[in-house]
């Protein structure tokens, strides 16, 4: 992804994410907007922004963070939403027996006092393997991963939904369902 893409990843990030307002946007409840009303809002804030450029960045971003409507006329973030106007409603699916949360060493003592919790967001996020919990927790520092008993979390009544992009939600992991990875 070029320096641009990323640029605009991150401003896309922010107001599909965080804050629409911050560029005169409003998401619906599921979190899309029209394509045109965010590219005239983001040009209007000075952020140029194209159809072309906006479907470039979609169609490369590794970690599929946006997802453009079958008609193509909107687009939302897949998951990670702190705004309170949006609450997508995510089908509820079987994990599988075991999820990754990647975090940094220097959670780990606020994790084994409370589990994992959303913070800002509406779900805790999980990954399906081991590499990207590692590349998620590189992020935020030195990177550990844990290892979630998503199966038996299910089998005990919590609910487990899978984003566009394929981030395992939930809400929240209580700490007897964590374990430190092998």
């Amino acid at each position: 992804m070029s320096g641009q893409h990323v640029e605009i990843s991150k401003f896309l990030s922010l107001v599909l994410r965080h804050k629409p307002e911050s560029i005169g946007l409003t998401l619906d409840t599921e979190g899309w907007v029209d394509i045109d009303v965010l590219i005239a809002c983001a040009n209007q804030a000075g952020q140029i922004l194209t159809r072309q450029l906006l479907q470039e960045v979609v169609e490369t971003s590794d970690k599929k963070r946006f997802t453009v409507s079958e008609d193509g006329l909107r687009i939302r973030a897949a998951q990670g939403h702190s705004t309170e106007s949006v609450a997508i409603a995510h089908v509820e699916k079987q994990p599988p027996e075991f999820l990754y949360h990647g975090t940094a060493m220097r959670f780990l003592d606020s994790i084994r006092e409370k589990g994992l919790l959303p913070g800002s967001r509406h779900y805790v996020h999980l990954s399906e393997d081991e590499q990207t919990a590692i590349a998620v927790g590189q992020r935020y520092g030195k990177p550990i991963v844990l290892k979630v008993k998503a199966l038996l979390m299910a089998e005990q009544g919590f609910k487990f939904y899978q984003a566009d992009n394929g981030v395992w939600l939930t809400g929240n992991v209580s700490i007897e369902f964590i374990q430190p990875s092998d």
